[in-house]
C-alpha cells in the first residue's frame, strides 16, 4: 500500500481519543486524527517522531491524519509503527491479491466484509471470505498488532477486546462446521518478531483464541514492512511471517507497565 506524501513531526500528545497533537518539523502545531480506538499501549509515546498524512476535503474536520510512529530502538536506530488501525485491512487485501500470504494464496475469490451469520444468534462480519472451486472457502478476520512489552515480545489486544473475542467465536462456530477459518495478525511494528495472546491485559480474549485453535481456527501473524526513500516513509507491505504462541506469560519483572 503506497501512503500519500507523508509530513514529519513530533508527538506531543494523544487526548479524547480520536485527537492527537503534533508539531511539525516547520514548527506549526497542529491537531490530527488519530485513527487507533485501542489503547496504543507502548506506541503512544510522547517525543517521538510521527509521520501524518494530509487531507485538502473541506468536509473533514480535521485536515490531518496520524499514520506513523517512529520509537528509538536500543542499536540507535528508530522501528516505525502503524498507529492507523484502518489501514491493515488494505494492506492484507493487497498481499491476498499479490499471493503473499502463502498460507491463503491460490484462491481465485476475494469478498471483502463477509456477513455470518450462525444458529444461536451467533453473527458477525468478518473481514475476508476467499472462495475458490478447488478449495473451497475460506473466511479471515485481521487483527492489527502493535503491542511490544518490555519483554521484547508482541502481543493483541492492548487492551480488552469483547469485540475481537466475539469474531473469535464465530471463527471457532465456523470451524466446528468443517470451513476454514482464518485469524491473521497483521503485525504493523518493525521491532515485533513474535505473537502471543495478551492473556496479562485481556484473559478471556487469550482463552477464547486457545478454544478457537481447538476447534481448529488457524492463527496467522505476518510483519509489515515499511519502505521508505529518503528517510521518508512511502509505502507499507506484508512482508515475513512471524511465529504465535498460545501460552506466553509476560515476564512482569522486567517493568512492563
Amino acid at each position: 500500500m503506497e501512503y500519500p506524501e507523508l509530513v514529519p513531526g513530533t508527538l506531543l500528545r494523544r487526548y479524547k481519543r480520536f485527537l492527537a497533537e503534533v508539531c511539525l518539523d516547520d514548527g506549526r502545531e497542529v491537531t490530527a486524527h488519530c485513527p487507533n480506538t485501542g489503547s496504543m499501549r507502548a506506541v503512544n509515546v510522547p517525543g517521538c517522531r510521527v509521520w501524518l498524512s494530509s487531507s485538502d476535503n473541506p468536509a473533514r474536520k480535521l485536515a490531518w491524519t496520524w499514520e506513523l510512529i517512529e520509537l528509538p530502538w536500543p542499536d540507535g536506530t528508530r522501528a516505525a509503527a502503524s498507529v492507523h488501525t484502518g489501514r491493515a485491512n488494505r494492506i492484507v487485501e493487497e498481499a491476498l491479491h499479490e499471493g503473499r500470504v502463502p498460507a491463503l494464496a491460490g484462491y481465485a475469490e476475494l469478498k471483502r466484509e463477509a456477513k455470518v451469520v450462525l444458529a444461536g444468534g451467533l453473527a458477525a462480519r468478518l473481514d475476508f471470505r476467499l472462495d475458490d472451486p478447488m478449495r473451497g472457502t475460506a473466511f479471515v478476520e485481521v487483527k492489527q498488532v502493535t503491542l511490544r512489552e518490555a519483554d521484547g515480545h508482541g502481543y493483541f489486544p492492548d487492551a480488552v477486546s469483547e469485540r475481537g473475542r466475539k469474531h473469535l467465536e464465530v471463527l471457532a462456530a465456523l470451524a466446528e462446521q468443517g470451513q476454514r477459518a482464518v485469524l491473521l495478525f497483521c503485525v504493523a511494528h518493525e521491532g515485533i518478531e513474535n505473537v502471543a495472546p495478551a492473556a496479562h491485559l485481556d484473559p478471556a480474549y487469550a482463552a477464547t483464541l486457545r478454544r478457537a485453535v481447538a476447534c481448529g481456527v488457524e492463527v496467522l501473524a505476518q510483519r509489515c514492512e515499511v519502505v521508505r526513500r529518503g528517510g521518508v516513509p512511502v509505502a507499507i507491505r506484508l512482508g515475513p511471517t512471524l511465529p504465535v504462541s498460545l501460552h506466553r506469560e509476560v515476564d512482569l519483572s522486567l517493568g512492563v507497565d
